[in-house]
């Protein structure tokens, strides 16, 4: 692809596995209230939205729902760290882009971003991070993208954004930009991969 200066990825299920992650983390806030563990269909919904979004699927009380958040808000976050899974070609990927393209996140998550990526020693291999917190409404719409767009002063053609949900094709459409699906045939996407690796080919990128 030409013109392109900008690569966004989003975080869970492309950057990293958090299948086992996001399922334990659920999990145990579910618990401590007495609450069965999630079903298939919940963990779809907990998998791509923020965690405000998620608590209020899973808990329909009010009164629970607002404990679950109190609780949720003084978990630590680091007995799930173990459960998460880099993609294997990340890093190379980041180290291959740079500084040729600016490089930024998109995601739904919200105040454990910071401490994902200084656990994985990426804090320094973005140029930008945006999250749930920093716009007014998360994906699937598109004010996340925008704002990065809006930040490097980069036309949406000059972008690509690198996602692996339903949220994120809408988020892309939303924002005009080509969405380059990670392990998703299901996507409308402009780029199917199976790989990160499969990145530079698309960008004719040298590794």
């Amino acid at each position: 692809m030409k013109d392109i200066k900008l690569v966004i990825f989003d975080c869970d299920g492309v950057m990293f596995d958090t299948v086992k992650a996001n399922t334990a983390f659920y999990n145990r806030i579910l618990a401590h209230f007495g609450k069965p563990e999630m079903t298939p269909e919940q963990f779809d919904f907990v998998h791509m939205h923020t965690v405000n979004e998620s608590v209020a699927n899973l808990f329909d009380d009010e009164k629970e729902r607002e404990a679950a958040n109190v609780y949720r808000k003084a978990m630590s976050y680091d007995p799930f760290f173990k459960e998460m899974e880099i993609e294997p070609y990340l890093k190379p990927l980041l180290e291959n882009l740079r500084p040729e393209y600016k490089t930024a996140i998109a995601t739904n998550r919200t105040d454990t971003m910071d401490r994902v990526l200084s656990e994985f020693g990426l804090e320094d291999d973005f140029d930008l991070v945006v999250t749930a917190l920093d716009v007014d409404r998360p994906k699937p719409y598109p004010d996340e993208l925008v704002k990065i767009l809006e930040h490097f002063k980069t036309e949406s053609h000059q972008a690509v954004y690198v996602g692996d949900s339903q949220l994120d094709e809408i988020a892309a459409k939303g924002a005009n930009i080509p969405l380059i699906a990670y392990d998703n045939p299901s996507l409308d996407g402009a780029f199917h991969i199976k790989s990160l690796r499969e990145i530079e080919e698309i960008l004719d990128v040298s590794s």
